[in-house]
């Protein structure tokens, strides 16, 4: 059993890590295409953006089905991998990030590329482009019409991640009812292995590879529904800033926990230190005791 579980996670980090390495071959392709846009501006170069964005829908639908197969053999080790550092584990929901943080990030750089603009207007700097380009198809250039859109669809999703959430939260509650609290209160032994457990975990598993699933499916749902609403360059611009994110959290967050790994010894000596001081006498006990 033991062997078998650790397969199967090791089949579940192998398919992120493929992951991961197809997000990071697709940040040249993007830059490639959207450099190609910015020179020359034609309607074939926004034909590419289409197909090369198509492709990465393609990437994330095929990802979403992998996880899908695995998650039914094993779905508890995607709401907390171990493949993920600290700071990413923090920051999950479901399996992986908020649909609603696609929003976040369109925002973000509409209003960053907006300031940008403002700022060499104001300099008077010849010749400046948005990192979008050609001809006013960056995120600063979103029409009031596409705003419009994008906040109609971010209200819809927080309320499908609002259900979703009520549905983890309740399986949660269940490790706390019939029959796992009261079989584990009437056990002579913690943690003796009891089929009428084994039964209600592996009930409790399914119900959560059902939920990653449906969570993967409104994060794909959601990515796709953006992507109608910019132009190619906008819709290209935003999944070059949304992989990069991705991947620059995952580094951050290795490089942090790598950091507080080599600050455990020197926590050591210190927790020690503070330990051989304070097994001592107090200064006012011994004040206390000189006086009497």
């Amino acid at each position: 059993m033991g062997s078998s579980s650790k397969n199967i996670e090791q089949a579940q980090e192998c398919c992120y890590l493929e992951w991961m390495s197809l997000q990071s071959q697709r940040i040249p392709e993007l830059k490639q295409l959207l450099a190609q846009r910015r020179s020359h501006g034609d309607e074939d170069n926004d034909n590419k953006l289409r197909e090369l964005t198509g492709k990465i829908i393609g990437d994330f639908k095929n990802y979403a089905a992998k996880r899908a197969d695995l998650a039914h053999r094993c779905s508890s080790n995607y709401y907390a991998p171990t493949w993920n550092s600290p700071l990413e584990n923090a920051l999950i929901w479901m399996g992986g990030c908020r649909p609603s943080s696609f929003f976040r990030l369109v925002y973000a750089l509409c209003g960053s590329q907006t300031e940008i603009r403002v700022t060499q207007f104001l300099r008077n700097i010849d010749g400046y482009e948005s990192s979008g380009g050609g001809g006013g198809a960056s995120l600063s250039d979103l029409s009031a019409e596409q705003l419009a859109k994008i906040n109609v669809l971010h209200v819809k999703i927080i309320d499908e991640e609002e259900k979703m959430t009520k549905k983890v939260s309740s399986l949660q509650e269940d490790a706390a009812d019939i029959p796992i609290a009261t079989v584990a209160y009437e056990m002579e032994n913690v943690g003796e292995p009891n089929v009428v457990v084994d039964q209600a975990l592996d009930k409790q598993e399914e119900a959560m590879a059902r939920l990653l699933v449906e969570a993967d499916n409104l994060r794909v749902d959601t990515l796709a529904k953006i992507l109608g609403i910019l132009s190619p360059v906008q819709g290209a611009d935003f999944l070059l800033a949304g992989k990069k994110l991705h991947l620059s959290m995952h580094e951050w967050g290795t490089m942090r926990d790598r950091r507080r790994r080599d600050c455990m010894v020197d926590t050591e000596v210190i927790f020690d230190a503070c330990t051989t001081v304070n097994s001592g006498p107090r200064p006012t006990e011994t004040t206390n005791n000189e006086r009497n």
